[in-house]
């Protein structure tokens, strides 16, 4: 079940109240450094993987 506009309209009135309007730019900037970190691990990831496996492929037996 999605939430509806009420229950948005309260999660971010509460979200203001706890952090404060002062505070939020630089949570938002964190969460999305945080995101694109995550991202660039990923794909780093995938390309290490991708180079171990071409190099086992071309170890000679």
């Amino acid at each position: 079940m999605a939430p509806g506009p009420m229950q948005i309209l309260i999660v971010v009135m509460l979200i203001l109240v706890v952090f404060g309007a002062s505070r939020l730019p630089g949570i938002a900037e964190n969460l999305a450094k945080g995101i694109n970190s995550f991202k660039k691990g990923l794909k780093d990831g995938d390309e290490d993987l991708k180079k171990s496996i071409t190099d086992e492929s071309e170890k000679p037996n």
